[in-house]
Parts: structure tokens; C-alpha cells; sequence
């Protein structure tokens, strides 16, 4: 993907946050390498924008950063070329981005796409950037229309995709009746201009401190709706629910790190365990006799289910040997999070 100047654009996928939200959760894997369908969450957002011939992309660091390196690596394996950004302090959605913005701008020459790492979405990057480049906007969001916008921080659209109010605050143009109520998906493409409002160092927001003062000064800020599949996984609920999805085909996704559902030929499932899909089952995990696995389960390689153990509605992560009967629940080596339930739409 070409930016004016004839160079590949760039893309930044967002990797810093502190995971808060998950809890105990987040204390043992940072939110992008959550497994959802037995790949990091990372690695989606890697495989959509290498869909899309973006291969140079930045990733900032913060909280567990050098696991996320160690999984990610030089991003050879998803096709890409990673630079990253290992932030000493939490420097927010503006900071990290703008201290990675002479890299992610070409210095100050291209825009660039920014995709958050806990997500899965299914967007045409090609017709985000066609739009972007039809109204000349310092900025084009990729939006989902949603009942709770309120919920998630609503964005306010016009037909033409003119965003005309953004977290309560207003453009100085009135605005015409009847504006999809949206919320921010957190992908996005953004001009230099747009950077350079932020502070050269330090914490800041891309919303609060980039388009917030934009939209009042009158800049076009430009709205993608997507009506394909989004879903966020702040969490445990919502993270076993994007597992759901995934599995049941909800998730359609055109860019994927790899398959979604199936039993890996080099899992090991007694002819006496029974398999309920829709499943995932990694390589090298162990099923044994009487056990039932699903509907709705992932195992991560290695997993290993004793005898007469049965599984439904649950993540369990690599290398996890599970002796207990469990539903609703995500299994890691530390924990069992059980009586998970989440939403089924994002």
C-alpha cells in the first residue's frame, strides 16, 4: 500500500497497555498475546495490515514488553518487519504513537495506519485509505455502529462519514440531524499534522490531545464505518466470548495468523475421548480416554486433559494440564477463571 510519495506506508499496532482490565488475568500474559484460537492477539492485527501490504510496523512496549518481543520476534513469521518501542514510562495511545512518528511517517512525508493489539476486526484498509485520501482529512477512524455507544465513548457521523462529535465535543459546524452514534475501533490512519499536536515526549492521548483539538478547530476528521465483524477483548469475558466467536465462524475474518478451528494432526485424542465441535486443539496436546472436549473449547499446545474430564466454553493455555471438569472458564498455569460469561457482540 502506497502512500503520495510513492513509499509503502507504515503501521503501528498499539502493545503498551497495562492489561488492567483482565485483572489476575493480565498479570501473566500482556493482552496482545492473549491466545484467541491458539494465536496471539497481536498477531491479527499483524496479519490484516500484512493483508494489506503494510510490512514495516512499530510496536510500543510497556507492561511484560519483553514477552511480547520474545513471542513476536522480528515478525518474520507473519510476514513482516518489526521495529519496536520499548517504553521506559506508560506514554499512552498519542505518546507511543509519537514517539515512533518519524519511523511511522516516512519523517513527516506519509501517513500511517494504527491498529490496536487486542482486537479483531474485518476492515478493508485499501477503501479506509481511498476515503482518507477522497476528503483530505488529518485523520480517518474506522468506526462500528453500535446501541451502547455511550458505553465505549461515542462518535458522532454524518452519511458523508464527516465525524461531527467525538466524546461530547463538537466540530463549529452545526451538525445536520440523524448521525450514526458509532464507537472507535481503534483503527485508524493518521497525518503527520495530527502527530505534531501531540508533545514530542511524555504521555499523551490520540483522542483527547490530537482529535479533540482538531475537531474544534474545524479539521476534517473523516469516519470509516465498517459493518464487518469487530470485537474487543478488555476482558476475561469478552476474551473467552472473542474465543467463541472465532470458533463458531462469527469472526469473519479474510487476514487470519492462521486457522481457526480443527484438531492439529500432532494432538494426541483417545479413540475413547469424545470431541464436541467446534474445537482448537494445538499440537502436541493430550486428550485422554472418557474425556469430552467441547463445544467451544480451545486447548493450547501441549494441554493436556486427564481421563473423564469434561471441557466446554473454555480456553485452556499451553502446556496446561487440566484434572478438573470446567465450564465458562480460562485455564492458564497459574489459574482456573472460571463462571466467565461475556456479551456475544462487540
Amino acid at each position: 500500500m502506497q502512500g503520495v510519495f510513492g513509499t509503502q506506508l507504515r503501521g503501528m499496532v498499539l502493545c503498551a497497555g497495562m492489561s488492567s482490565r483482565l485483572k489476575d488475568l493480565g498479570a501473566e500474559l500482556p493482552k496482545p498475546l492473549l491466545p484467541v484460537c491458539n494465536h496471539p492477539l497481536a498477531s491479527y492485527a499483524l496479519s490484516l495490515l500484512r493483508g494489506f501490504g503494510i510490512t514495516e510496523i512499530g510496536i510500543n512496549l510497556f507492561h511484560l514488553g519483553e514477552l511480547i518481543a520474545e513471542t513476536l520476534g522480528s515478525g518474520a513469521d507473519y510476514g513482516v518487519d518489526i521495529r519496536y518501542s520499548q517504553e521506559t514510562e506508560l506514554l499512552g495511545t498519542g505518546g507511543g504513537i509519537r514517539r515512533m512518528a518519524d519511523f511511522l511517517t516516512h519523517g513527516g512525508r506519509e501517513p500511517c495506519f494504527v491498529v490496536n493489539g487486542k482486537i479483531l476486526i474485518d476492515v478493508d484498509l485499501e477503501a479506509v485509505l481511498a476515503m482518507h485520501r477522497i476528503t483530505g482529512a488529518a485523520a480517518t477512524l474506522v468506526l462500528a455502529e453500535t446501541a451502547d455507544a455511550d458505553q465505549w465513548g461515542a462518535i458522532e457521523v454524518d452519511g458523508d462519514g464527516r465525524i461531527h462529535r467525538m466524546l461530547g465535543e463538537s466540530s463549529p459546524t452545526p451538525p445536520p440531524k440523524g448521525l450514526l452514534r458509532c464507537m472507535f475501533t481503534g483503527v485508524h490512519i493518521v497525518e503527520p499534522s495530527i502527530l505534531d499536536r501531540l508533545p514530542k515526549s511524555g504521555q499523551s492521548c490520540i483522542v483527547r490531545q490530537g482529535y479533540l483539538p482538531a475537531l474544534r478547530e474545524g479539521e476534517v476528521l473523516t469516519a470509516y464505518v465498517t459493518p464487518g465483524y469487530f470485537f474487543e477483548h478488555s476482558t476475561p469475558a469478552r476474551y473467552l466470548q472473542g474465543n467463541i466467536n472465532a470458533l463458531r465462524g462469527v469472526a469473519r475474518l479474510p487476514h487470519l495468523p492462521g486457522p481457526l478451528v480443527g484438531v492439529s494432526a500432532r494432538a494426541q485424542i483417545s479413540p475413547r475421548a469424545v470431541i464436541r465441535p467446534p474445537v482448537c486443539i494445538g499440537a502436541g496436546a493430550v486428550v485422554e480416554d472418557g474425556a469430552v472436549v467441547g463445544p467451544d473449547v480451545v486447548l493450547g499446545e501441549g494441554a493436556h486433559v486427564e481421563r473423564g474430564v469434561h471441557i466446554e466454553r473454555s480456553v485452556v493455555f499451553a502446556g496446561v494440564y487440566v484434572r478438573q471438569s470446567t465450564r465458562d472458564a480460562i485455564v492458564t498455569r497459574r489459574a482456573s477463571y472460571s463462571g466467565v460469561a461475556g456479551p456475544t457482540s462487540g
